[in-house]
This record gives C-alpha cells, structure tokens and sequence, in this order.
C-alpha cells in the first residue's frame, strides 16, 4: 500500500506545476471557458430537434455552422493546453528560418547569384565601387 501511496505522491507532483499554470493564468481559463460555452451551444443545437441520436449525427456531418464550431472549441482546448504545459509558438522562428534559407538560395544559386550579389552589392556600397576580400596571412 506504501507503494502506491509514494506513486501517486510522485505522480502529484510531477503533475503540480501543470495545475499551478492552468489556475494562474487567465487565457487558459478564457480558452476553456469558451471551449465549455461552444460545447453547451453545440449540444444544444443538436439537442433541439428530435432526441434521435441518427438526426444529430446527421446535422454534425451536414452542418458547416456545428462544424465550424467544433473547430473553434477544438482550437481553445488546444490552446489552453499549449499554455498549460509551456509550449511556445515557433512560427517566428520558423519564417526567419525559411526566409533566410530563400535569400541564401537565390545568393548562391548558380543562375541568380551572381547577378543578385552584384545588385546587392551596388545598393550597399554604390554603384561603381569594386569591394574586394582580402585575406592577411602575414603574422
């Protein structure tokens, strides 16, 4: 019985830091508090017709509104459980990543570099002006 005691014990507190998260911060409760709303409105809509569970099948297949609105409900739980365990958006990081690997492409690209660097370095320095790399091997 010791045993399972230090288990759920163990269990609890890797499990705290999670809870504390979800109580303090407000956008979690927002999101589930929306997702509870959407879930209420979805309900009953399908609910206000027949009780026939074929009929509200129906609706959920055929009805982009209750679609859409499952999506929407879907969309906070997933954000309040982003939230909860600290996971970050990378889409930032994700587009300068991409950007970056676009414009070193179109640099060293056999067909566009030359003509792209030449472009560049004339906007840089100025037209006219020749930069040369120069490498000191003199100690």
């Amino acid at each position: 019985m010791a045993k399972l005691q230090d288990r759920a014990l163990d269990r609890a507190s890797d499990v705290k830091p999670y809870i504390e998260r979800a109580f303090k911060d407000e956008r979690v409760r927002e999101d589930v508090k929306s997702a509870i709303l959407t879930a209420r409105e979805i309900y009953s809509q399908l609910m206000s017709g027949r009780n026939q569970l074929t009929t509200a099948a129906a609706r959920v297949a055929t009805d982009e509104e209750i679609q859409e609105s499952f999506r929407d409900a879907i969309e906070d739980l997933r954000s309040a459980a982003d939230r909860i365990q600290g996971k970050t958006s990378h889409s930032a990081r994700n587009a300068t990543l991409l950007m970056t690997g676009i414009v070193l492409g179109i640099l060293f690209n056999p067909v566009t570099g030359p003509g792209t660097r030449r472009w560049l370095q004339d906007r840089i320095f100025g037209e006219g002006e020749e930069f040369e790399y120069r490498q000191d091997n003199a100690k």
